[in-house]
């Protein structure tokens, strides 16, 4: 599992000119499943997002989490973390999961992160979406769960 997370004071997401979800102050979740992850790996993701300390303390250092701050995450798919593209000029994707084993990991962490308590906005699984953000910092972060470090 991959995810690049950014924290942003705001974000939305759209899917046919609809605003699906938007939240204020959190975390946007960039995610891609690999043909490997588990629930396991969802897991353990799950907790690395919640516990990072990337939000600014008092003194202004990056001290707090998002569930310090009671802040919020907005979920969006996204395979094309997974290309591949040292060869030629078409990524390949072949580490990506297949699209239903995709959807049900999707499903499984988006019901995961809703029962942290936090404020849970999601994309469209599958969808052309568009995505608006406020990077904060700006803070970007590329995640990897461990079954994906050993690949």
């Amino acid at each position: 599992m991959k995810v690049l997370l950014q924290r942003v004071s705001r974000a939305c997401v759209r899917a046919g000119g609809e605003k699906l979800s938007e939240i204020d102050h959190g975390l946007l979740l960039l995610v891609g499943f690999g043909r490997n992850d588990t629930q396991d790996d969802l897991e353990w993701m799950l907790r690395k997002i919640t516990g990072l300390r990337i939000f600014p303390d008092e003194q202004g250092n990056m001290n707090r989490s998002v569930s310090d701050l009671d802040g919020a995450l907005l979920i969006v798919s996204q395979f094309t973390l997974h290309a591949d593209s040292r060869k030629g000029r078409r990524p390949s994707f072949i580490r990506a999961a297949l699209p239903d084993n995709a959807r049900m990991l999707y499903d499984i962490f988006e019901e995961l992160a809703r029962g942290t308590g936090l404020q849970v906005g999601s994309g469209e699984f599958g969808a052309m979406m568009e995505v608006e953000l406020v990077n904060s910092g700006p803070v970007t972060i590329m995640l990897d769960s461990p079954s994906e470090s050993m690949s």
